[in-house]
């Protein structure tokens, strides 16, 4: 997983938590990096899981909203990172190409890169399906992450999810405008 997503994390506990609160879940989670991320730098995703249950830990705030709140703070970063990745005029033109453009775009950026699946399946105009999949147990990232693009498109859609059984690494989530 990329120094960035890792990053972004730190920036996101030290901002809603305080950098105390940082520096403890650092210390508790007995990470191989010792918490020192570089943006192009590639980590095991199995030290986010463990920052994340220690940060849930000390704050009493299930492990699902904290991943959920981490996505939603990714959509502002991203944008602003780049830019012409989010000129689509909507969510649902951003989401079907986010797989085949811009994840393409990101592995010539990030060669190393190991990213999740979004298919797409656009019903009509209004209804869209995207069906999330990955490696990694991160289903409530990419929800966080749909719902900062909707509101980031200022868009009125109602977002329901289905997932499988198991670990989070896959997801439906239903797209409906109102």
């Amino acid at each position: 997983m990329k120094g960035l997503v890792f990053k972004e994390f730190i920036n996101m506990v030290e901002e809603k938590f305080g950098y105390e609160t940082v520096d403890e879940i650092i210390e508790n989670s007995h990470l191989d990096s010792k918490g020192a991320y570089t943006s192009v730098g590639t980590y095991n995703h199995e030290e986010i899981i463990r920052l994340v249950q220690n940060l849930s830990n000390k704050t009493k705030i299930p492990v699902p909203d904290l991943v959920k709140e981490f996505g939603r703070n990714l959509i502002p970063v991203f944008a602003k990172g780049f830019p012409n990745f989010f000129k689509e005029p909507n969510s649902f033109k951003f989401l079907g190409t986010l797989h085949n453009y811009i994840h393409v775009e990101v592995k010539k950026l990030y060669p190393d890169a190991e990213l999740p699946i979004f298919a797409t399946r656009l019903h009509n105009e209004n209804e869209l399906v995207v069906e999330y999949s990955s490696k990694r147990p991160l289903a409530d990232l990419a929800e966080g992450l749909i719902e900062a693009l909707v509101k980031y498109y200022g868009e009125n859609i109602e977002i329901s999810t289905q997932s499988p059984p198991g670990p989070p690494t896959a997801r439906t989530f239903n797209l409906k405008r109102r």
